[in-house]
Formats: structure tokens, sequence, C-alpha cells
């Protein structure tokens, strides 16, 4: 049953009021539910659940890596309560990871750090460095995040014998609205094939759009591909609102389909056939180099917004950017990054005949 200080089963509320860590004093931070799942807590906005019986898949949902980012936010708050007040019941082991509350509770993208940068080691902390020994000064909470999520992760995974299905759905929103509403990043495979199941699924929650990312990255997908070998995506579902302000409705698939594969409900899936899908691969990604950079175009404009041959796109300092092929299309433009970080990306359509599997 519940702990008395869990007695609401809103799991979202607890992360908020504790933002940074757990409080000290919290017992028990593993409980059983009624209909014998194990709930473990291991801290602010970290909690696993393990079924009495489980099947093959070991899934971790994540959301709140961007703290305004927040209808991925409500969709797993609404999952773990729905979980905590047995109303549903899972099949699979689940990792939820709500990734910044202090920047959910502030309503930014981030305090201080992007922590979709900061993956794969990109954190700077090494594995024999104690992490609450590290002076704020020193790093930033965000980049200590990242370091925690990643030894959630591995723990999550390496809690079971290997060779069992991995998967990580990183849910975000983005910072302006899409050509394409709902759409996945498929982080890059290093030659393996793209999975014609997994394109299949992601249909299923009306996510059509792929971008299939052809580099290494320091996001949180990437991370857990390349180091666990999951089938990882950053799952961009719409643009980011307040918390409370989103219209739900519009993510009744996605929410739908993930509660299906936890609890292993039927998924009504179709086989992968490329037309069904728009698929598009990083032509080329601009970065910023100066606090001079700035985008020649509307901040309106959309992801995948495809403009004339030769456009201006963007400058930095004595530097231009203009449209170089015939279809590069813009995606997740943003001027205010740091210096040295990813400004715009530059997308084209790809074809995957022979690449899935």
């Amino acid at each position: 049953m519940l702990p008395a200080w869990l007695s609401s089963a809103d799991f979202l509320a607890f992360t908020l009021a504790n933002p940074e860590k757990l409080p000290t004093d919290l017992q028990p931070l593993t409980f059983r539910l009624q209909n014998g799942t194990d709930c473990q807590i291991w801290d602010t906005g970290i909690i696993c659940f393990t079924p009495q019986h489980y099947g093959n898949n070991d899934i971790v949902l994540s959301c709140g890596v961007h703290g305004n980012e927040t209808a991925p936010i409500e969709i797993c708050a609404a999952l773990v309560q729905d979980i905590l007040q047995e109303r549903l019941q899972l099949s699979e082991r689940v990792l939820f990871l709500f990734g910044n509350p202090p920047a959910i509770n502030a309503g930014k993208r981030e305090l201080i750090d992007n922590m979709n940068r900061f993956f794969s080691g990109a954190h700077g902390i090494s594995d024999d460095r104690d992490i609450d020994a590290i002076n704020d000064a020193e790093i930033s909470f965000e980049k200590r995040r990242c370091a925690r999520l990643e030894q959630y992760v591995s723990r999550f995974y390496q809690a079971v014998p290997a060779g069992r299905e991995r998967c990580l759905y990183d849910l975000h929103t983005a910072i302006r609205g899409s050509q394409f509403e709902k759409f996945a990043v498929y982080p890059f495979l290093h030659g393996k094939p793209w999975s014609e199941a997994q394109f299949s699924l992601l249909a299923a929650s009306d996510i059509h759009c792929f971008l299939l990312m052809q580099t290494p990255a320091t996001t949180f997908s990437y991370y857990a591909a390349q180091t666990h070998g999951a089938h990882a995506f950053t799952l961009e579902l719409g643009k980011a609102r307040p918390l409370g302000e989103n219209d739900m409705s519009r993510f009744t698939k996605v929410a739908d389909t993930l509660r299906a594969l936890i609890s292993g409900a039927d998924i009504k899936t179709k086989p992968f056939v490329e037309t069904d899908f728009q698929l598009f691969e990083v032509y080329r990604a601009i970065n910023k180099h100066t606090e001079a950079f700035e985008l020649s175009f509307a901040s309106s404009i959309e992801n995948f917004t495809q403009l004339p041959l030769g456009t201006l796109l963007a400058t930095d300092a004595d530097i231009e950017y203009r449209v170089e092929q015939p279809g590069e299309a813009i995606i997740f433009p943003n001027a205010s990054v740091a210096i040295g970080q990813r400004a715009m990306l530059m997308v084209k359509p790809v074809s995957v005949i022979g690449q899935t599997g």
C-alpha cells in the first residue's frame, strides 16, 4: 500500500515539492501495492515499478528534461498516478524519470544548462566522483542531474539479465510549432538497422515523421541507444505550453499507446511501409560561434519549413548561412543557445529502403 506521505498518489506534486532531493526522513522508499507491484523511489522524480510477473521489456519513460515542456510531464504523471492507484496493472518493468524538477517549478527550459546536451559523459562527471560532494559552483544542478539519470538508467537495465528488450522514450515538446505536429528523433545507430517494429509502434501513437540522425550526440536518447543498446527516441509531441494549459486530447494516441505498452494491452500496428512516413536526415548543423548570431527569418516559422534556394538563414558576425540545396528544411532553430552549441539543423528527405530490420 502507499506510504502516508504519498497517499494522494500524486507523484508529480511530491516531486515538485522536493525538486532537488528527497527529504531525509522519508520511510519507506520501497513499498508494494496490493496487486503485487513493487515500487521504489530512487530520487526526486525517479520511480521504478516492478510487477510481480513481468515480460521481456524494460521500459524507461522520461519527461521534463526541459522544464517548460509540460504535456509529456502531464502524460507521465497521469500514468504514474494510475499505477499507484492500481487503475493500471503493469506487465513490464518501467522506470519513470521527471528530469529537471527545479526548471519545471520555474516554468523554464533550463535554469543554467540545457540537459539534453550533457549526456554520454558530456556533463564532465567521471564515474568515480561523488556527485553529492560536487560543489554547486563547480558544476550545475543540471549537469549533476544528467550524471544521475545515466546512473539510474544503468541501474534499471542492469538489475535483470542481459538479452531483454530495452526501450527509452524521452518525451518532449518543441519551442515552436511544426509542419508535423508530432515527430520522433531517432538517434544515430552506428550502422545498425532502423527498427521497423519501432516505426510501427510509434505510428500507432500518431507519429509518422522521423528525423534519422547520422552522427553521435549528447542527447538522452543517444545515450540509451549507444550505451545500453536500447530502442531509444526523442519524441516531440507539439509545442511547449505552461503546465495545465495543454489540450491533452491532442496526445490521446500517445498516452494510450504508452499505457498499452507497459500493461500488455493490444496495440494495433500496421506493417512498416515507407510511404506511410515522412523520413528526414540531417544535412548539416549550424552552430552558434559568437554572441552576434541572429536568425534571419520570422520567430513564428515552424519546424520542417522549406525555404527557397539561397535564402539567408542566419548570420554570425561576418558569416552568412543560406539554403544550399532544394528541399532543405529548418528544424530546432534557437538563437539563444550557448556559444558552441547547435543553433539550427537543416534536414532533407531520405529513404531507408534496405536499412531496416
